[in-house]
């Protein structure tokens, strides 16, 4: 791909525009004391099984919408336990879990340049349920795909796809940014350019070698 034919940039949410995942799950596994190492095994497998595509699975459930978020907390907090043994109150899981994510300036002013200098930009996000400042979107985006609210999630190619067409592109001409590799991966097979985010500058770094004045 030439810097010429970077015509779109598509976006993850959660770990890219916002402060890192595992920061704010650190917050509120400390703030409900809950047992970190047995939060950390539970979702691991889920995660593992969702991304093989292992059958029903609450996190694959919770993405693609056909588990409803307050089932996905009740699961949840049945599997966990506070440090001292007790239990964890379902209600307001998901809020607390992501309770500490905050916006990554520097990523959300490359999108309102690159969108000034008529360069195509939007969400692809994995929803858990999680509440989003929809308010901001109309400035940073031109097409917004939640994959709750759209029946598919990541790393489906078919919502790529889906994204590709609504900004009226192939997929050879955007740029998908996203924190999980499998994600990443899945973009680079549809054809699309990939950056695996791990740091703000890093990623705007990438972009800027692509040839996107941001």
């Amino acid at each position: 791909m030439t810097p010429e034919t970077v015509k779109a940039v598509i976006t993850d949410w959660g770990g890219v525009l916002t402060s890192p995942l595992k920061e704010s799950i650190g917050v509120w596994l400390a703030a409900d004391r809950i047992d970190a190492d047995r939060y950390r095994t539970v979702m691991r497998a889920w995660i593992a099984e969702a991304y093989k595509g292992a059958g029903a699975n609450p996190v694959h459930g919770l993405e693609d919408g056909t588990l409803a978020p307050a089932e996905f907390e009740r699961l949840l907090a049945a599997e966990l336990r506070t440090v001292d043994g007790g239990a964890v109150p379902a209600e307001g899981l998901i809020r607390r879990m992501f309770g500490a994510f905050a916006p990554v300036e520097p990523m959300y002013a490359a999108l309102r340049t690159a969108r000034a200098a008529g360069i195509r930009t939007a969400l692809l996000s994995n929803s858990w349920g999680n509440d989003y400042p929809r308010e901001v979107f109309a400035e940073l985006f031109d097409a917004v795909v939640i994959s709750a609210e759209v029946g598919m999630r990541k790393p489906d190619e078919r919502i790529f796809r889906h994204t590709v067409g609504l900004v009226g592109l192939p997929a050879e001409q955007c740029v998908f940014i996203d924190d999980v590799e499998h994600n990443v991966t899945a973009a680079r097979a549809v054809g699309m350019k990939a950056i695996h985010h791990t740091a703000a500058d890093a990623t705007l770094v990438e972009l800027r070698a692509l040839g996107l004045r941001i």
